[in-house]
Parts: C-alpha cells; sequence; structure tokens
C-alpha cells in the first residue's frame, strides 16, 4: 500500500521550484502524490493549517510537515487567495 504525499503551495517562484523537484523525486511506487496550489483550490488552506503547516511550499509525508525553503507564510497565503 503507497503512503499518501501532499505538496502545499501558493504558485510563487520558490514554490514552483519545489513543486518540479518534488514530482521529479518522489518515488511514486512508494508514495502516491497530490499537488495542492491554493490559488486554484484555496478551500484547502483551512486543511494544511490543520496538519502543521506553517508556510508554503510544504511536503506533507505520512502525516509530518517539512517546510521548504521560505515562500510564503499561511497568513500571505489567506491574504492572497480570500481564505
Amino acid at each position: 500500500m503507497r503512503k499518501k504525499a501532499v505538496l502545499y503551495h501558493a504558485g510563487c517562484p520558490v514554490c514552483v521550484a519545489a513543486e518540479d523537484m518534488v514530482v521529479q523525486a518522489v518515488d511514486r511506487q512508494q508514495y502516491d502524490l497530490e499537488i495542492v496550489h491554493f490559488a486554484k483550490t484555496p478551500n484547502r488552506v483551512g486543511e494544511a493549517e490543520a496538519v502543521g503547516v506553517k508556510s508554503v511550499p510544504a511536503l506533507v509525508l505520512d502525516s509530518q510537515v517539512f517546510h521548504i525553503n521560505f515562500g510564503a507564510s499561511m497568513d500571505d497565503v489567506k491574504a492572497s487567495v480570500g481564505a
């Protein structure tokens, strides 16, 4: 059974670069990878905060949050998407 991986991001250049790298790096035989772009799915902001995402881009593997670089705080994300 594959594990779940979710990359949350806001579409900024740092986030897009992280998405490109994560898509290439994550072993799809071990993980089901989902990309969540907040500008396209602002209703998922609360979900990200609930699992512990404090800034984006952030990769969640098996409920553990890994913050990658620093693109934007979740407060900045909420302000930009109206969430």
